[in-house]
C-alpha cells in the first residue's frame, strides 16, 4: 500500500457529495484525483517524514493566504523548487472531516480556473 486507503475513502465521499466529475489515477507514488480531467488533489507518501500528505491544487492566491494561517500547510516541493498553486497538508490539517472538506473545497473552487495538462501524443509504431 503506497497511500492511506482510509484517507482515499474520505476524499471519495467528499467528491461524491459534491457530485464532482472525478476519477483517480495512480501517480507520483500515490493517488491523484482528477476533476474535469485536471489534477485537483491527491495523497502523497513522504518517505522522509514517513507520513501521508494531502496534495492540494488550490491556486497561488489561496496557497499564499493559507500558508500564514495554517501551520499544517506547506509548499509542495518535490525537487527543491515549490510548485505554484500546489500545497502539501500534513495530517494535523485534515484530521477531522471538516478540515478535509475545507481543503477539498479549495481544490474544487480553483479547478475551473486551472489549466489542463497537454495530452501527450502517442508514438506511431513502425
Amino acid at each position: 500500500m503506497a497511500y492511506d486507503e482510509y484517507l482515499a475513502e474520505r476524499i471519495n465521499r467528499i467528491m461524491e457529495d459534491h457530485k464532482a466529475n472525478f476519477f483517480t489515477k495512480k501517480m507520483m507514488g500515490g493517488l491523484c484525483y482528477m476533476v474535469n480531467d485536471k489534477m485537483a488533489c491527491g495523497i502523497h507518501f513522504d518517505k522522509k517524514k514517513q507520513v501521508d500528505l494531502l496534495m492540494a491544487r488550490i491556486g497561488p492566491d489561496a496557497a499564499e493566504a493559507n500558508m500564514d494561517k495554517k501551520a499544517c500547510c506547506l509548499p509542495m516541493d518535490f525537487t527543491g523548487r515549490p510548485m505554484k498553486g500546489y500545497v502539501f497538508i500534513t495530517p494535523d490539517g485534515f484530521d477531522t472531516d471538516k478540515d478535509l472538506e475545507y481543503w477539498i473545497q479549495l481544490c474544487m473552487d480553483f479547478n475551473p480556473l486551472a489549466k489542463a495538462s497537454k495530452k501527450r501524443k502517442k508514438k506511431k509504431e513502425a
